[in-house]
C-alpha cells in the first residue's frame, strides 16, 4: 500500500508559496510509516519549527491498474475521503534550495492523516466537491474540486504511466490555499461537503 501525492495541484495554492506553474501533474510518494494511526494525534517533528496543514481529497484504488485510460478512470475507485499532508516547510524550502528531493519535509513519521471513506455514489460529481480544514473551530482552507488544475480522473491515469496502482494505495490531489504553521494543542477537522471526516489534536 502506497500513498501518492500530487503537489502543486491548485492555482492561488501554487501563488501563495510563489511556486512555479507545473507543465505537469508533480508527483512525491508518502511511506505507510507516514499515517498517523487512528486515535493518535499528530506530534510535531523536533526537526522543524514551520509544519503546515495540507488539506486534500483522497481517494482509495480498488483494483491493480497500469497505464489507465482517463476514460475508465473512474472504474478504478469507488471511495473518496479527505486527509492532511503535514509539511515540514522550512525544511522543504532548505531542500528544494539546493535542488534536493522533499521526501524528508513530506513523508516523515506521522506525516500523513487519512480520515473516513465515503462511497463516491454519494456525491453528484467528483469535479465539483467543496472541502474544508478547520483549526479549533475557525475555517483555515476551503476547496472546490472544480479549481483542480488536473481532475481525479487524469491524475489517475497520468499516475499509472509511472506507477502499478494496487487495491488499497491512496491518491492525495493536492490543496487549496490557506496553508499554515500548526501548533501544539490545535484541533483539526476537516470536512467533505457536510461530512466531519476526520478530527485529530496536534501535540
Amino acid at each position: 500500500m502506497k500513498l501518492i501525492c500530487i503537489g502543486r495541484n491548485y492555482a492561488k495554492h501554487i501563488e501563495e508559496l510563489q511556486n512555479e506553474r507545473p507543465d505537469e501533474p508533480v508527483i512525491f510518494l508518502k511511506p505507510d510509516t507516514a499515517i498517523v494511526l487512528k486515535k493518535f494525534p499528530f506530534v510535531i517533528p523536533e526537526f522543524s519549527e514551520d509544519v503546515h496543514h495540507e488539506v486534500e481529497v483522497l481517494v482509495k484504488i480498488n483494483k491493480v491498474g497500469k497505464y489507465i485510460s482517463p476514460k475508465f478512470a473512474h472504474t478504478y475507485y469507488d471511495e473518496i475521503g479527505l486527509g492532511i499532508d503535514f509539511t515540514a516547510r522550512d525544511l522543504q524550502q532548505k531542500l528544494k534550495d539546493k535542488g534536493l528531493p522533499w521526501e524528508k519535509a513530506k513523508a516523515f513519521d506521522g506525516s500523513a492523516v487519512i480520515g473516513e471513506f465515503l462511497p463516491k455514489s454519494q456525491f453528484v460529481s467528483m469535479e465539483n466537491l467543496t472541502f474544508e480544514l478547520t483549526n479549533n473551530g475557525k475555517s483555515v482552507q476551503k476547496g472546490n474540486t472544480a479549481n483542480m488544475l488536473w481532475k481525479i480522473d487524469g491524475i489517475i491515469a497520468y499516475v499509472s504511466q509511472f506507477f502499478t496502482l494496487k487495491i488499497g494505495d491512496i491518491i492525495f490531489t493536492g490543496t487549496p490555499e490557506g496553508v499554515a504553521a500548526v501548533k501544539p494543542n490545535d484541533v483539526l477537522e476537516g470536512f467533505l461537503e457536510d461530512n466531519k471526516l476526520f478530527r485529530i489534536q496536534v501535540k
